[in-house]
């Protein structure tokens, strides 16, 4: 019998179990958190419409990455590449001007943990699907062509076979290696070693650990003890802004000048793409705090290896977060 002929609940239920790694799959396809979500709202609808199509439960996976995929293409017709800062030029010194804003279209978005994160899976496959949430793997994905795209995400990164491949895209398997193997050829120009694609070698104790020093001393606002718990080449980021910089003495001048507003601001720890990730409130003059960034923050060796504050007040609301803080509340410890 056709899922969904005579129960309606069940059929949601059924594709309820596949929206995190639907979000997960669309997410590296599009480059934006709020996107994916889309994508993966209009991929429960068209499958709920067509439910009856479906003869076999065993199926509907494969059914539902065919119609994320094709949502995912018609999304990406336009010529706009999502990218980072350090994708759009070099690193510029801390008393440059921040240069014009740009939209939120023209960046790689960072997508909560909650969202995406698999319940109930094994350990090592957590850890392998991090690597491929990191912000420099998800904007290298962007220089690829849409369906290059989505064969390098289904064979390397979710471990499809070939010729499943081949039957979601319709065309052949020889068409899906050869396609593999140009996407692979285009992140090998990328350079993406470990360190440029926050690869995290740390474990979770270790990265909570981390996030609460860094969470003690931006809240104390205390340079020397944030230094120590930067990479000697750690990046600084801020989009919508272009700028960047890189090295622990521009990231302690820009944050004593240009981002001395921050200082007397709470943070609320969180986690994004795999690691942890923070939101920043600026005080106000009444003693509250307004939410000014979520900044998701990258590890190596221990330490913290860069910090992208992404200033986009939507995105406290795809977090769970308040925008708006009174002078009495608490931050709220990591889930």
């Amino acid at each position: 019998m056709p899922i969904g002929a005579d129960a309606g609940i069940e059929v949601e239920r059924e594709l309820e179990v596949h929206r995190r790694a639907l979000t997960g799959y669309c997410y590296r396809m599009l480059g934006s958190g709020s996107e994916a979500e889309d994508a993966v709202q209009e991929t429960m609808v068209r499958a709920w419409k067509a439910s009856d199509k479906l003869q076999e439960k065993a199926a509907l996976k494969a059914w539902l990455y065919r119609i994320a995929s094709n949502v995912c293409f018609d999304m990406l017709q336009g010529p706009q590449r999502r990218a980072t800062p350090m994708d759009m030029g070099p690193a510029s010194p801390a008393s440059a001007s921040l240069g014009e804003p740009l939209g939120e279209f023209a960046w790689v978005q960072p997508i909560a943990d909650a969202k995406i994160a698999p319940e109930g899976s094994d350990p090592a496959e957590v850890a392998a699907s991090r690597e491929t949430l990191r912000l420099a793997f998800v904007a290298a994905l962007q220089h690829l062509p849409p369906k290059q795209r989505a064969v390098l995400i289904l064979r390397e990164v979710l471990r499809w076979q070939a010729t499943e491949v081949a039957e979601l895209l319709e065309t052949s398997v020889a068409s899906v290696n050869s396609a593999l193997q140009r996407a692979r050829a285009t992140l090998e120009t990328l350079d993406l070693d470990e360190a440029a694609a926050g690869a995290a070698d740390v474990d979770d104790a270790e990265q909570r650990d981390l996030l609460a020093q860094y969470v003690a001393a931006f809240e104390a606002y205390d340079m020397s003890e944030l230094v120590k718990l930067l990479q000697r080449d750690a990046a600084f980021s801020m989009p919508p802004f272009p700028l960047w910089v890189v090295g622990q003495d521009d990231i302690v001048t820009f944050m004593t000048t240009t981002g001395a507003k921050c200082e007397g601001s709470k943070v609320i720890p969180t986690w994004a793409n795999g690691g942890p990730a923070l939101a920043i409130y600026n005080p106000m003059d009444d003693g509250s705090f307004q939410g000014w960034a979520v900044v998701v923050m990258e590890t190596s060796g221990g330490k913290v290896s860069a910090l992208h504050h992404y200033i986009f007040p939507e995105l406290f609301a795809q977090f769970g977060l308040p925008l708006r803080l009174d002078q009495a509340e608490d931050a709220v410890q990591p889930a």
